[in-house]
């Protein structure tokens, strides 16, 4: 009798079932090793007199802003996994499905009733895609719901000692920008030249859950949603507090002179804090409190474009878009949504909109 051969299976299998590349995983891996190194290498400093008085600065400002930014980031992570468990996929679809430019319209205000941040909004676009939801909605969705909703709006107002200026324009740009990227991607694209092909198949959760089963005890799908809520909490918190620690570093470091330049220079301002929110992938509910430690040394609008284009185009979600979208979609997602935003601050901006 000959011995059957073992199946070669690798030790290490990339998670690929959630939606999310691999290269985002190891990314993330390089970003948070790079942090800790940092970490401990300022760590050290702080034991040196020469460093004390900088390395304290920076620790109280990571601080302020970490526990500012935490409760919203629970409370969003605690939202997301009530929505993944208690509401059904296909209950949603029934909403979307309208004729294509009246849905684009839905699509940016579903974030009120489905407050879900950008780290989460990938997954729940798939599967809303597969249940056949028009193309630009789903789009719009993923750029608005990020950013119109409640738990983002409370946030916002907070970060900002509840100057009701800085919350009604985030979400009202965040909702017209989403709106019109929407409505443009949607008459460029198709279902079938935009989505990959394998768009069409159901994306189970990492979690092995039956999330449409509504025969499931109350308890066990409240333990599920508290499940989710942990693992979104955790996934996140990296991003906050890298994000967090780069804003305190500027804060510390940067001369007040430097910043002055850039008041005299909105334009500029503006594109370096997009480029910021770009970079450090941070999420909608905690972001508000990053772009208002900048507040007296930046103009409102450069500060405001860290809070509209974080949320719909950072590093993470670009790799996210992978597991849904063409490139050539996601070349012109890119493009338009950076164009779109720089041109709506710039407005913000020379409008004298009342942000300061």
């Amino acid at each position: 009798m000959t011995q059957q051969p073992l199946p070669n299976i690798p030790l290490f299998k990339p998670k690929t079932d959630n939606g999310i590349p691999p290269l985002s995983t190891e990314l993330a891996l390089i970003v948070e090793i790079t942090f800790l190194a940092v970490a401990i290498l300022f760590f050290l400093m702080g034991k040196s007199l020469f460093w004390k008085d900088l390395i304290d600065n920076i620790s109280i400002n990571f601080l302020a802003i970490i526990v500012e930014a935490l409760p919203f980031m629970l409370i969003g992570s605690l939202a997301g996994g009530l929505i993944e468990m208690f509401v059904s996929v296909s209950w949603i679809e029934k909403v979307f499905r309208q004729r294509k430019t009246r849905a684009v319209f839905l699509a940016g205000t579903m974030g009120l009733f489905f407050p879900v941040c950008e780290c989460a909004i990938v997954p729940v676009v798939r599967r809303l895609l597969g249940k056949g939801i028009p193309f630009g909605a789903a789009i719009t969705f993923l750029l608005a719901g990020p950013i119109v909703n409640v738990i983002v709006a409370a946030s916002t107002a907070i970060a900002y000692k509840y100057d009701w200026a800085f919350v009604i324009v985030r979400l009202v740009s965040g909702y017209i920008i989403a709106v019109v990227v929407g409505l443009l991607l949607g008459r460029l694209f198709t279902r079938k030249d935009g989505l990959i092909p394998a768009w069409g198949k159901s994306v189970p959760c990492a979690c092995g859950h039956d999330h449409d089963d509504t025969a499931l005890p109350l308890s066990l799908r409240l333990r599920h949603a508290i499940e989710h809520a942990s693992d979104d909490f955790f996934d996140v918190g990296r991003y906050l507090v890298i994000g967090a620690f780069i804003a305190a570093l500027m804060r510390s470091t940067v001369s007040m002179a430097t910043f002055a330049d850039l008041m005299d220079s909105p334009w500029l301002a503006i594109i370096l804090m997009m480029a910021m929110a770009v970079i450090l992938n941070l999420c909608s509910e905690a972001d508000a409190f990053i772009a208002a430690s900048f507040r007296d040394l930046l103009p409102g609008s450069a500060q405001m474009a860290f809070m509209v284009m974080g949320p719909m185009l950072d590093i993470k979600l670009i790799l996210m878009y992978f597991s849904v979208f063409r490139k050539r979609v996601i070349l012109s997602l890119i493009l338009v949504v950076t164009t779109t935003v720089l041109l709506a601050m710039l407005a913000l901006e020379y409008l004298h909109v009342g942000l300061s």
